[in-house]
């Protein structure tokens, strides 16, 4: 990290920083609710890699093009991931509204090299040892609780009554949490502000918290060891301390979490508003895996991932990037690149998307499959129990959450037959 006297602030940056006089901020309304005509316009302004501002005029470059974001994510030697390199670190206020995501963390997440093989290989392996037959089982499980608690009202909101509390249950299972404990549903509930604060929530204090129990449940298994994601991860012969287990556990939670219970609404979303699913999507399990995969291409549910810190000067797409700049991955941009899709048609049977990132630092194997066991148990299960299930508000009245990071609904308000349970 260096260290300028006399920095310049974060809204005029220094000389040779990617500050260009045409950057994009990345925010505002449109970008919100439409980000796809953003990145076509930024596609067609700059080129495949865009001069960027981030939250307070930090200066970044948005990588946009589909060739791009694989080189920089094939090529750990020229694009790190310790955040630490970073050049702007003298202007980052220490309330900067980013810092969760770019602050240095002793994780698996900024890990580089022989350290991130270690820790990831850990993951890896702890994650192999999950059965997924017994995991859509639990899901299964899972999502009829949930159903049961709102089916009888004939209405529901499957943002938070549903999509966010199955994967943070499922993961949680997965980790050996034990499933319907008062314990398990704070550490839910901890997990949703920490990572989706609504008015009011305290993000930071339910961080802490989720901690805390992670602490106390990596203790509980050393002392007692299951058939589980934590105790695989203590019990691997790569010896990982208990403060390196906790990190990497409340990376791979995170990672579970927010996504895919994204991916989930995303896809009830298409199912719900797009006609080419209407007729045979109740009970079809073809329809349902398409959806599930056009969504990764077209709604992927990280939109944006920060990032990459370029090790030394070197060019991309035609930019100059200096040493210590940061790259910001354009998942969402690269799966829709017109290169790739010269005709605008994504074919729901091709799986290269960029979804789960791409290269080293990618989402370890074999979390993606695991990811689509919870989205697709998720998707089934409420199609199956209910048939006749509609959105309760015009599609165009639902609305996106104001995030350039994660592609996600505020609400997805639904209306159906009550049941009686």
């Amino acid at each position: 990290m260096s260290d300028t006297s006399g920095s310049p602030t974060a809204t005029t940056p220094p000389p040779g920083c990617p500050a260009h006089a045409d950057a994009v901020h990345m925010g505002g309304l449109e970008y919100q609710q439409t980000p796809s005509q953003m990145y076509r316009t930024m596609r067609r302004e700059h080129g495949a890699v865009a001069p960027v501002l981030l939250d307070g005029g930090v200066p970044a470059w948005l990588v946009l093009g589909y060739p791009e974001v694989s080189y920089v994510t094939s090529h750990d030697e020229l694009f790190a991931r310790d955040s630490r390199r970073w050049n702007q670190w003298p202007n980052i206020p220490p309330d900067w509204p980013l810092l969760p995501y770019v602050g240095y963390q002793p994780s698996v997440l900024f890990a580089e090299r022989e350290e991130h093989q270690r820790r990831a290989g850990v993951i890896t392996q702890a994650l192999e040892g999950v059965d997924q037959f017994e995991l859509a089982r639990e899901c299964q499980l899972i999502a009829e609780t949930l159903i049961a608690g709102f089916s009888g009202s004939g209405q529901a909101e499957l943002m938070s009554m549903y999509a966010h509390a199955l994967p943070a249950r499922g993961v949680l299972w997965m980790c050996g949490m034990p499933p319907g404990t008062v314990d398990t549903e704070q550490l839910v509930d901890d997990l949703r502000i920490s990572l989706d604060a609504s008015e009011g929530d305290d993000p930071v204090a339910a961080y802490g918290r989720v901690g805390e129990r992670i602490m106390r449940l990596v203790q509980e298994k050393r002392e007692r060891p299951g058939p589980d994601v934590t105790s695989r991860m203590i019990l691997d012969p790569a010896g990982l301390t208990d403060e390196e287990i906790v990190q990497d556990l409340i990376s791979v939670i995170a990672a579970a979490q927010q996504p895919t219970a994204n991916w989930i609404c995303n896809t009830l979303r298409l199912l719900l508003t797009d006609e080419r699913f209407a007729v045979n999507v109740s009970g079809g399990r073809v329809s349902v895996g398409d959806a599930l995969n056009e969504v990764l291409w077209l709604d992927t549910p990280t939109q944006n991932f920060i990032g990459r810190w370029a090790v030394r000067d070197t060019q991309l797409g035609g930019r100059l990037i200096r040493e210590g700049d940061c790259l910001v991955l354009g998942l969402a941009a690269a799966n829709t690149d017109p290169q790739i899709w010269p005709e605008s048609h994504v074919g729901a049977e091709n799986s290269a998307h960029l979804s789960f990132s791409n290269g080293e630092h990618r989402c370890p194997y074999p979390a993606p499959l695991l990811a689509d066991v919870m989205a697709r148990t998720a998707v089934e299960t409420l199609m199956e129990h209910l048939p006749d299930i509609v959105l309760g508000v015009k599609s165009e009245d639902l609305t996106w959450r104001p995030s350039i990071w994660m592609r996600g609904l505020t609400s997805l308000p639904v209306r159906f037959t009550p049941s009686a349970h």
